[in-house]
């Protein structure tokens, strides 16, 4: 057996100590790590192929981050900064992927604490002074 099988077996065996793995789970990681061990050791490493996180803009804001439509990297905000790399406003992005005009590109658990925490601080309140 090559030293790159071994190499596979050993790591899988070592994630498989950990949690439960179907037999197609086992099979296909020894497969993937033995080729990705070979490449790397023959200096032969691949790019990786480009997929498509999100091809609905819809679900590129998720639960715990907010996919780029752009450039498909994730984030928990999208920023200025960010879309500026772009060539892009928020307004300019927001109006180029469809999406509503207040749209928020926030993650929406993060959405959701900014938005408990501001009610809990009741800021609209007046503050009594003693």
């Amino acid at each position: 057996m090559e030293d790159y099988v071994k190499q596979a077996l050993e790591i899988v065996k070592a994630q498989a100590s950990v949690r439960n793995m179907t037999e197609e789970e086992l099979t296909s990681m020894v497969r993937s790590l033995t080729a990705g061990i070979k490449n790397v050791a023959e200096g032969t490493v691949p790019e990786p192929a480009k997929v498509p996180v999100a091809d609905d803009p819809k679900k590129a804001i998720r639960e715990k981050s907010v996919i780029c439509m752009e450039c498909d990297k994730s984030f928990k905000v999208l920023t200025k900064r960010h879309l500026a790399m772009h060539g892009l406003t928020p307004e300019e992005y927001r109006e180029k992927w469809g999406y509503k005009k207040g749209t928020s590109l926030v993650a929406k658990s993060l959405a959701r604490d900014r938005r408990k925490k501001m009610q809990d601080m009741k800021l609209w309140e007046k503050r009594i002074k003693k």
